[in-house]
């Protein structure tokens, strides 16, 4: 892992092309081009809860559906994350949040584990916000959990109104990577692990 803790991507399919722009010691600023506006909203609240630079052109077949689009930028995402992350020596690793939003919370536990996997319990009250599935969000963890190597819990304790229920995830899931991959000056130069490399 280098000093400089940023990672380019770029993805180029028969359905999307897609650069991205990750950097996990940023300040929360993110330009979002995708072509899907609620998408990018949830994008915002990752880069600004983890304070994270994030930077995504996204062209892809929306006139399809948006099911590629979203999928291809959450597989930048974790290809981005992963090839920073590198070895994962001095990183905590492991990081939590639950975030309410009025009648909403969310809980995201992340474990930086090299092992990929999703688990995904949100009962979204209707299928749609706007003209935007809100099926398409689990696909676009599951991207990410793949290519990251991470371990990934994300729960939607409750929920009334299905904007709540998807902003309360992407606000945890923000603040738990913002835990996870903090630098802990205890683990410099260690890996975080009793098996010596993760």
């Amino acid at each position: 892992m280098s000093n400089e803790r940023v990672a380019s991507v770029r993805r180029d399919t028969k359905e999307t092309q897609i650069q991205l722009s990750l950097n996990l010691d940023g300040s929360g600023l993110c330009d979002l081009q995708t072509g899907l506006p609620f998408f990018e909203h949830m994008l915002t609240q990752v880069a600004r809860h983890g304070l994270v630079d994030l930077t995504i052109d996204a062209k892809g077949d929306l006139e399809i559906d948006a099911h590629h689009t979203v999928e291809d930028v959450g597989i930048v995402l974790g290809q981005a994350l992963n090839k920073i992350v590198g070895d994962k020596k001095g990183i905590c690793r492991y990081g939590y949040a639950y975030v309410p939003l009025d009648e909403a919370l969310s809980r995201a536990v992340i474990d930086i584990s090299g092992r990929p996997g999703l688990e995904y319990r949100v009962d979204y009250v209707r299928s749609r916000i706007g003209d935007f599935d809100v099926d398409l969000l689990r696909e676009f963890f599951h991207g990410f959990v793949n290519h990251a190597q991470v371990t990934l819990h994300l729960d939607n304790l409750r929920g009334d109104n299905a904007h709540h229920q998807a902003e309360t995830l992407f606000k945890a899931f923000g603040r738990a990577l913002r835990m996870a991959v903090a630098l802990d000056p205890r683990m410099a130069g260690q890996i975080p692990s009793t098996k010596g490399s993760l």
